[in-house]
């Protein structure tokens, strides 16, 4: 999986008021959690945005003042009106422990029941996923390939070596639907109509 550096500076205060502060000077307050001891800091806005702002997924290689780590943002609070990033939470990573992360799916392929006129109902952008962080991979390839109008893709249908999948089994990724312009060419085809 890809990597993103991003510094922080490290905070003395971790009230109300400091954090405001650093909000003016476009930082962000952060906290690390998960390792020997919790870290507080603070990160550039700018730094933030290319990890925030993407459908893909980043580990994050966190230097605080010479003290390195890697981690994954595990939660973030925005401001209700103005969408502005006000906190970021950071999880450290450890090599032997299992870790669970969404990943993107990646459709790939061709669906015969897309090419007859049906419709592509994707239900599931991002699947979770349990695994060591080595094994983490940057995207979950889903065929369509040999999709029939009617024929869906459910969670119990992917499996992924070395990675547990943790949505329902029952879940469905997506599915091919019949549109209403294939519905209408039916209905005429059926009446003797053309």
């Amino acid at each position: 999986m890809k990597s993103i550096a991003i510094s922080g500076s490290p905070r003395e205060n971790v009230g109300k008021r400091d954090a405001k502060e650093l909000r003016y000077q476009s930082q962000v307050p952060a906290v690390l959690y998960g390792g020997a001891a919790q870290s507080h800091f603070s990160v550039a806005i700018a730094d933030l945005k290319p990890v925030v702002y993407t459908p893909e997924v980043h580990f994050i290689d966190l230097d605080i003042a010479g003290t390195t780590a890697q981690a994954i943002i595990k939660d973030m609070q925005f401001h209700p009106l103005t969408g502005e990033i006000l906190h970021v939470d950071f999880m450290e990573l450890n090599e032997n422990k299992p870790v669970t992360i969404e990943i993107p799916i990646a459709l790939t392929g061709t669906s015969p029941g897309v090419k007859m006129g049906g419709k592509l109902v994707q239900k599931l952008r991002k699947l979770r996923v349990k695994a060591l962080p080595k094994d983490h991979i940057d995207a979950i390839e889903v065929s369509i390939e040999g999709l029939e109008v009617g024929k869906s893709v459910q969670v119990s249908e992917i499996s992924i070596p070395n990675l547990t999948i943790t949505n329902a089994p029952e879940d469905t990724v997506l599915s091919i639907t019949t549109s209403r312009a294939l519905r209408q060419a039916e209905q005429e085809a059926a009446s003797g109509k053309k």
